[in-house]
Parts: structure tokens; C-alpha cells; sequence
């Protein structure tokens, strides 16, 4: 089964406010078997329109990345972040399929 991701892209607006969301997320994250792949750090706009920071958070499957966002935890989180940040916030499937040399 496919894992499941979080891709987020997040200009904070308050980081004050902010801090509390980071808090907040850790709880959801952890109870769903999430796990940061990238977060913050530098980001290198190569093309397009971009934001300040960018987040891929990992999960064991699709069910789990959903589960997560839907729940009681994460809501609490995401109402912090939408008072302390703009964001583009997508869970998706990861890829299980082949790669582009043929293999599997």
C-alpha cells in the first residue's frame, strides 16, 4: 500500500501565534505515524510562484495522512494556523509504481 503525504507550502504571517500550531500539529503527527521528510529550511525557487516555507510530512498510507487532517487533533492545530499563516496544504498518494530507469 501506497504511503501518504502532507505537501505544504506556508508564508506565517504571526510566528508567535505560529509556534502554538507547531505544537499543536506535533500531537496529531505522532498519534498518526506522521514524520517530517521536509520542514522550513531553505527554499530555492526555481520556477513559479513559491512561499516562504515548505512542509512534506510522511505517513504510513494514504488512510493515515487523511485520517490525520480530518482529525479532532489536527483541527485544533490547523484553526492556530489559519490565524497565524497563508498556506497551499495538499495529502496525497506517494507513488508505488515504477521508475523511470524500469525497475520497481
Amino acid at each position: 500500500m501506497p504511503k501518504g503525504y502532507w505537501i505544504a507550502r506556508i508564508d506565517v504571517t504571526d510566528t508567535e501565534i505560529y509556534q502554538g500550531y507547531r505544537v499543536a500539529a506535533k500531537e496529531a503527527l505522532k498519534k498518526y505515524g506522521g514524520r517530517f521528510l521536509v520542514r522550513g529550511g531553505e527554499v530555492l525557487a526555481s520556477e513559479g510562484a513559491h512561499r516562504s516555507r515548505l512542509i512534506v510530512v510522511e505517513f504510513p498510507t494514504i488512510e493515515q495522512a487523511k485520517l490525520c487532517f480530518d482529525s479532532p487533533e489536527y483541527a485544533v492545530a490547523k484553526a492556530i494556523r489559519l490565524k497565524s499563516a497563508t498556506c497551499d496544504f495538499a495529502v496525497v498518494t506517494g507513488y508505488d509504481g515504477e521508475q523511470p530507469d524500469g525497475s520497481t
